[in-house]
């Protein structure tokens, strides 16, 4: 049982290995640009071995997107369900946000960029990505005493307003300059500026019979 086990452990950290090579590749490019050759250059083991991991160059884009969002959308349902007012959730939802950007840059700058240019399957999993987090949302919006009777169509739209509206949240942080508390704080400022811009709304909105 512990050979089993070691080997199971080393078997895990080559994967994480390949993972953790293509993206430092990413640093500066595209996806689709990604060879496997590279990957298991970078990653220290024979081209062969990739295989034994991964089907494809496209199932390793993939885990490297479920790798990037799969904690952070605990993290955000988290700090969404806890706060019991709109602007309780936003500030709770763009600090949490913050502080995964920045303890995970390379992972958000290889999602940014392939959810603007990318293609195929790595691109289409962000969008799936997104989409979940959406419905993540509409699901903590419902439980407010002002959403609670909207349709489930307008809760999604909502919803969908405020992902779109976080995903430019990354994209500015990502611009800004390492170390730059001043422009962080401003960024995160607007982001919640933009928030409450979309939730200003609600009590106004008449959801269609």
């Amino acid at each position: 049982m512990p050979a089993s086990v070691s080997r199971q452990e080393r078997k895990q950290r080559t994967r994480q290995a390949l993972l953790d090579a293509a993206l430092e590749l990413l640093a500066d490019r595209g996806f689709g640009s990604l060879s496997l050759r590279e990957v298991t250059k970078r990653a220290g083991i024979v081209p062969t071995a990739f295989y034994r991991h991964f089907t494809s160059m496209d199932e390793l884009g993939v885990a490297l997107v479920e790798e990037t969002t799969r904690t952070l959308r605990g993290m955000i349902r988290t700090a969404r369900t806890e706060p019991a007012s709109h602007r309780g959730m936003i500030d709770a939802s763009v600090r949490t946000l913050y502080e995964h950007v920045r303890a995970h840059e390379d992972h958000f700058r290889f999602v940014t960029r392939e959810r603007y240019a990318g293609t195929g399957p790595v691109a289409r999993a962000i969008g799936v990505e997104l989409r979940l987090f959406s419905s993540d949302l509409a699901i903590d919006l419902a439980r407010f005493d002002d959403l609670r009777e909207w349709p489930t169509e307008d809760l999604h739209a909502l919803a969908d307003l405020i992902v779109t509206a976080m995903l430019a949240t990354v994209v500015d942080l990502l611009e800004v300059r390492h170390g730059d508390r001043e422009a962080d704080e401003r960024t995160l400022a607007l982001a919640r500026k933009r928030l409450r811009m979309i939730l200003v709304g609600v009590p106004h909105w008449r959801p269609s019979a």
